[in-house]
């Protein structure tokens, strides 16, 4: 799943319009809408990414919490060429794999070897 389809996802279960989400949260909608179609990565601050989780009823810690933070941080690291991706359990590991990555130190040799993995399995 995409950053934005899970974040109208979770909207939606809300009950609440784009624009009454929007008006009740000063947030913008323009924004929003494009965040929903997966137009514009999530954004990068903690503290927006924390607005949002608080005005879609996530609760710090529990699983939608963690899903919404891998599935920001993929969109960010991947970018919006995400949509492009149709295989959905490729889609569904990306978060894992970016959770794995995530305050690991990767040296570049490291990286380089993961790099060489992914190109070797490419060419197969």
């Amino acid at each position: 799943m995409k950053f934005g389809d899970y974040f109208k996802e979770l909207r939606l279960r809300s009950k609440m319009t784009l624009r009454h989400f929007c008006e009740k949260n000063q947030f913008d909608p323009g924004n929003i809408s494009k965040l929903e179609r997966n137009i514009l990565p999530a954004p990068s601050a903690e503290e927006k990414l924390n607005n949002y989780a608080r005005a879609l009823g996530i609760k710090a810690g529990d699983d939608e919490y963690l899903t919404f933070f891998d599935l920001a941080r993929a969109s960010r690291l991947i970018g919006t060429d995400i949509h492009n991706i149709t295989d959905a359990e490729l889609l569904n590991m990306l978060p894992v794999l970016f959770r794995t990555l995530d305050n690991k130190e990767i040296t570049a040799e490291k990286l380089e070897r993961i790099i060489n993995i992914i190109k070797d399995e490419v060419k197969k």
